[in-house]
């Protein structure tokens, strides 16, 4: 099970208020805050939709990119004897820390993205 929405390459959350009986979101990897709802899973769909296209077509009105920009640092905490393997398994390998990190996250976006290039 997935709860997330793809569209245009942008990504949008998907959860559920029972106080207000509706699916809600927002979409992911911008730089605004834009969110969308529907009573069903069908109308939070076509509400995504629109939201995406609504913000492109700011942002293109606007002169400015929609994405967030990314540095491509962050930092992960694992637990230690997880550090250490990985560690380890990197030595093994003869590559870096990062490089070793890097290759793992690749491959699992990779395989969740059905092997379409990143």
């Amino acid at each position: 099970m997935k709860n997330v929405l793809e569209f245009k390459g942008y990504a949008g959350s998907v959860e559920f208020s029972a106080e207000d009986q509706v699916f809600f979101g927002k979409i992911v990897g911008i730089r605004d805050v834009v969110t969308f709802e529907g009573a069903t899973v069908k109308e939070l769909t076509k509400a995504f939709h629109e939201s995406v296209n609504d913000y492109l077509e700011t942002c293109k009105e606007m002169g400015k990119d929609p994405d967030k920009e990314f540095k491509g640092s962050f930092n992960v905490r694992v637990k230690p004897s997880i550090h250490r393997l990985i560690s380890m398994r990197s030595a093994a390998m003869k590559i870096s820390l990062n490089h070793f990190v890097e290759k793992v996250l690749e491959k699992e976006v990779l395989h969740e993205h059905h092997g379409q290039s990143i």
